[in-house]
């Protein structure tokens, strides 16, 4: 498809994404049961190793694991491709990897899986279990990804990581109120549909206003920063070549505040964590007048309810709502307005590189 082509938005689903939600608890079950087995077996260490979008989507997870966790626990994000070629001295035969792969085919995360078998390490994978990672893992520790990168946003892999991450951190007695979050989660779905049905109008008016800038700033934090690199680079630079630039709210005044200037978009995701007070601080600058920019987009995701989730959680979902806002909806509206279908490549498995 020729980027000039005429694209039609790309509707959202609801039937087909409730009925996924349900069906993801009884997947959630294995990623719990397969954490049991784990923690039953005891382990030293928990690593989260993925590449590109999967790397991200994973951060969030080493945020709760190390914000929830004991002083005791040891949970490392490692990039597959950095893992080939540096290891990394605190692996050992007793750890335990979860991986996952949407394609199935990563070859830096397939690469690593042969690996991490000759060496004894325990691998979770999140992937198709038909495929060749999927199949060097082994079916009885291996889940379907959920995760559906420009059609439906990353809330199910979130939800799957969860399950396995969080439930470790219950066996450890770090998190007793698994089950009851758990159990809440089955209502989160028809809040997600309800969120996007608030954020459409606001969707299409980003899209339109900033969808053909040549240059476009994301800034977030926290348990949201996983989800604003993977928006900016797996949605807009790789589904749509645009340029953008990805820096975290701690970041934004060491460098990055000297380009915002009149005609420059700028986008913060504000989060509900101790980070918020970082995200405030970009906002009051931003919004100061001193840069002349008006351009400037902040989504609180404060400002979108989940009744199903008690507000002590509010944390743990919130990277699920900022993908059902942004990976999903605006880069629906994106695609409308640069014409530019989101499955298009130049490059990216394309041919061998």
């Amino acid at each position: 498809m020729k980027e000039t082509e005429k694209v039609e938005i790309m509707h959202f689903d609801q039937e087909g994404y409730l009925a996924d939600g349900e069906a993801l608890h009884e997947t959630g079950k294995r990623m719990a049961a397969m954490a049991d087995k784990v923690a039953d077996e005891g382990y030293d260490a928990v690593f989260l190793m993925g590449v590109g979008g999967t790397w991200d989507e994973l951060m969030q997870l080493e945020y709760m694991m190390n914000k929830y966790g004991d002083k005791d626990l040891e949970a490392y994000l490692i990039h597959a491709a950095e893992w080939l070629v540096a290891g990394h001295k605190r692996m050992t035969e007793r750890s335990v990897v979860l991986t996952a792969s949407e394609s199935g085919t990563t070859p830096e995360i397939l690469e690593a899986v042969a690996r991490l078998k000759e060496m004894g390490v325990r691998v979770v994978a999140m992937t198709k279990p038909d495929g060749p990672i999927g199949k060097a893992v082994g079916a009885e520790n291996c889940v379907a990804m959920a995760s559906s990168h420009g059609c439906g946003g990353c809330e199910g892999g979130y939800y799957l990581a969860d399950c396995f991450g969080l439930k470790l951190l219950e066996r450890r007695g770090s998190f007793p109120a698994y089950d009851r979050f758990i159990e809440q989660c089955r209502g989160i779905w028809a809040d997600l549909v309800d969120i996007r049905k608030r954020f459409e109008p606001v969707a299409e008016r980003i899209a339109r206003s900033y969808a053909l800038a040549p240059y476009t700033m994301f800034v977030g934090s926290g348990a949201l920063w996983g989800e604003t690199i993977l928006f900016a680079m797996c949605i807009l630079e790789e589904m749509q070549w645009k340029r953008t630039r990805y820096i975290s709210s701690a970041d934004f005044f060491h460098g990055t505040l000297e380009l915002v200037e009149e005609g420059v978009p700028v986008v913060l995701f504000k989060g509900v964590d101790e980070y918020r007070k970082l995200d405030d601080r970009v906002e009051a600058f931003l919004k100061s007048g001193r840069t002349g920019d008006d351009d400037v987009v902040v989504i609180d995701v404060d400002e979108f309810a989940t009744p199903s989730i008690d507000k002590e959680f509010r944390t743990i979902v919130s990277p699920w709502i900022l993908s059902s806002l942004v990976t999903d909806r605006v880069s629906a509206y994106y695609e409308t307005v640069t014409k530019h279908n989101l499955n298009y490549r130049r490059y990216y498995h394309q041919f061998e590189y």
